[in-house]
């Protein structure tokens, strides 16, 4: 029987769905949007996830990221594994304060059925992330905060992976946002260009704006996303994305 915190969930999620769910383990590689989606999954009934993560939280990410101002200068997993318990207790939440590197990466993956890529293109760790994952057989999400949209990349076992854009980790975003606006049609992409192009005009030295809108979009799309891998629907695989916004 569904638990009575789901039961609003009627009608959208089975019975059945709601416990495959419930044991479908996510791995979240990067607490900053990864925040926000796993709230959004916890809430949905995703039940154990282990966030990694080896940064403090920042008031500057708090325009955005799923903290609150008494987080600012500790761990983000431990914040985020604290505010999940606050949300269910019974959940099963593990959380590893500690950077991925080329030490540590390969004992991480192992046991989990999807993983969450949130990780910052500072090296070629997420490059490497995509690939053991591919390996191992676990379906990878990118999600992307575009301001007033998100974008979501799956990384399917047997797809391709984001070396088809590019193997170089060095302004992978910006690749990412050019992809984006090829892609597209419509007013989002003038509003996306006019921004990438004030970004490289006037941002030197600072990082990508970020809206919360955009992250928590991405949180309902990654969690939408989970569902369909858990229950065995339909997902589209990398080079076709997710892009979701209001603007348009």
């Amino acid at each position: 029987m569904t638990k009575s915190q789901y039961q609003r969930n009627k009608f959208y999620v089975s019975d059945t769905e709601q416990e495959q769910i419930s044991n479908y383990k996510i791995l979240l590689a990067g607490c900053g949007i990864g925040s926000n989606i796993a709230e959004c999954a916890l809430r949905l009934g995703f039940e154990k996830q282990t966030l990694i993560d080896g940064d403090t939280v920042d008031e500057s990410n708090l325009n955005r990221q799923n903290y609150a101002s008494h987080d600012v200068q500790y761990s983000k997993a431990a914040s985020l594994r604290r505010r999940l318990l606050l949300i269910n207790k019974e959940a099963e939440i593990e959380a590893q304060n500690l950077f991925l590197d080329r030490e540590n990466i390969n004992e991480m993956l192992p046991g989990h059925n999807v993983a969450i890529n949130a990780l910052d293109f500072q090296s070629d760790i997420p490059f490497q992330f995509d690939e053991l994952c591919q390996g191992l057989r676990i379906p990878v999400l990118h999600p992307y905060n575009i301001g007033w949209g998100t974008m979501v990349f799956v990384i399917m076992p047997d797809g391709k992976n984001l070396s088809f854009l590019s193997s170089d980790y060095v302004g992978f975003e910006k690749k990412v946002a050019s992809f984006l606006i090829d892609n597209i049609s419509g007013p989002a992409k003038y509003w996306i260009r006019n921004v990438l192009q004030e970004y490289e005009k006037n941002g030197k030295g600072q990082s990508p704006p970020q809206l919360s809108v955009g992250s928590w979009l991405a949180a309902g799309a990654c969690s939408d996303i989970m569902y369909r891998l858990a229950t065995g629907r339909h997902v589209r695989a990398f080079p076709d994305f997710y892009f979701l916004t209001t603007n348009q």
